[in-house]
């Protein structure tokens, strides 16, 4: 098979090929490798290349196949880690000039997974420093571009991640979502990015072990492929003191087996932040929503306000920025503006102030709580506006209304966040410029199924195809 042919396959074809020895898991490294070869120069998705290795790792996976041992359900599929995860032997910068030549001996938790499920580790991720920002820029390797028009942004801050899956140098790819780090290049790439319940991801090393705000997540070009990523990262873990196992024996069984919308009572609401939406991403979302009724959906629009928690989100996500920049304190003036003014900001919460913030959360999560009584999933955008300049650190408004936060943006995605709830971004639709609009997603706890058996409905009414960078 061609090059094309194969890395324009889904993770679910390419795993089914390498099972029926079709193709071995060699040929289809070599065919991502000779894209990334093609497409990275001018994208900057990929930071650091695991060639080597991932040919070692290959051409163990092949030796298998040809001995006929067990297959796990990612055998021989090469995938990117964001470069905030620790990768044994693989460096791992975490986007910072602190950390430029950093080599870890051990793999993240969630790598471990990954790995046991037969994936091999090609590729580093792009990512602001430290995943602290919504355009996926940093001082060491500068910027990632928006394969739908590369004067914009992939968003962030698993903007790498997204880009590599989005043009084909990878099938599959993993990212961190704490304010909507997954669903945002999800949306603004064309993808399905799932941010799942906290405790079924284990976050082992990162810092703030009991920390239910960051959590791993899959980027992928369909849901089936997410779901197959998500299965392999989930389940219960001794080393992660919030660690649950799913209550579903799998995600992929659950969306293969989806074929509609029957009796799913579905809301959407356009802006659940209060701080407006473009009214061309409100027509693409409204329109993909409205048409799961012709799937034997209920769809109701709906006004929900959440926007009791954009104050508490950012109290709560100061406390989360100095505990996690905490053993580097002393280094603060060395972080890029992004990190150092997020850690300053939040040395400056009182314990008043975070106990105001989660008094208001415990309000607003009895206000979702009630929602979900009615309705199943709650469909919103994901983003209020459209890819922004690659060059701008941030939108500053929506419709001409000024934002008052920098990251108010992100609103409806982080305010899921902050209520511990599983979301996924989809692609609705395309903007008449030719962008991808993202559909968010939300349901109670532990709905990650549902969620993207939605979500796989939802590509198939609203096919976006690949983009033109690719």
């Amino acid at each position: 098979m061609s090059d094309e042919t194969l890395t324009r396959k889904t993770a679910g074809e390419l795993a089914e090929l390498v099972k029926t020895r079709a193709a071995s898991p060699v040929e289809i490294l070599d065919a991502h490798l000779s894209v990334i070869a093609r497409l990275n120069p001018q994208l900057n998705a990929i930071v650091t290349l695991a060639a080597e290795s991932a040919h070692e790792a290959a051409r163990e996976a092949e030796r298998r196949v040809m001995r006929g041992e067990g297959l796990g359900p990612l055998h021989g599929l090469p995938v990117g880690i964001k470069d905030v995860v620790e990768t044994a032997g693989i460096r791992t910068t975490f986007g910072s000039p602190l950390y430029k030549d950093h080599v870890p001996n051990e793999d993240a938790e969630v790598v471990r997974r990954l790995k046991q499920a037969g994936a091999i580790v090609l590729a580093k991720t792009n990512t602001p420093e430290f995943a602290t920002g919504a355009n996926t820029v940093n001082e060491l390797f500068g910027a990632t571009r928006n394969p739908w028009n590369t004067e914009l942004s992939p968003a962030g801050s698993s903007g790498g991640s997204a880009v590599a899956v989005a043009t084909g140098m990878l099938p599959l790819a993993h990212g961190t979502d704490f304010g909507g780090s997954v669903r945002a290049p999800a949306a603004f790439c064309g993808l399905v990015g799932i941010r799942p319940t906290p405790g079924l991801t284990p976050n082992h090393p990162m810092p703030l072990p009991w920390d239910p705000g960051q959590v791993h997540g899959p980027l992928a070009r369909t849901a089936e492929d997410a779901a197959r990523m998500l299965d392999a990262m989930v389940g219960f873990s001794r080393i992660s003191p919030i660690s649950v196992a799913p209550p579903w024996p799998s995600a992929l069984a659950a969306v293969v087996a989806s074929r509609d919308a029957k009796g799913l009572r579905l809301a959407y609401c356009p802006d659940i932040a209060g701080i407006g939406v473009d009214t061309e991403i409100d027509t693409i979302c409204r329109r993909a929503a409205m048409a799961l009724g012709a799937a034997g959906a209920e769809v109701e629009e709906i006004a929900f306000d959440a926007s009791e928690g954009l104050e508490p989100y950012l109290t709560w996500r100061g406390v989360w920025m100095v505990g996690q920049q905490f053993l580097r304190l002393d280094r603060l003036e060395e972080f890029g503006a992004n990190l150092r003014d997020n850690v300053k900001a939040g040395l400056k919460v009182t314990a008043r102030d975070l106990a105001a913030a989660e008094c208001a959360r415990q309000r607003l999560f009895l206000r979702f709580r009630d929602l979900f009584e009615r309705y199943d999933l709650l469909l919103t955008p994901a983003t209020p506006i459209k890819p922004f300049p690659v060059s701008q650190n941030f939108p500053t408004e929506v419709n001409g209304r000024r934002l008052g936060n920098y990251i108010h943006w992100i609103a409806g995605l982080f305010l899921i966040t902050l209520m511990s709830l599983p979301a996924a971004s989809v692609p609705a639709g395309k903007t008449k410029d030719g962008l991808p609009v993202g559909l968010q997603i939300v349901g109670a706890r532990f709905e990650e199924p549902r969620i993207l058996a939605l979500a796989k409905l939802i590509q198939a009414m609203q096919p976006i195809g690949w983009p033109p960078v690719g």
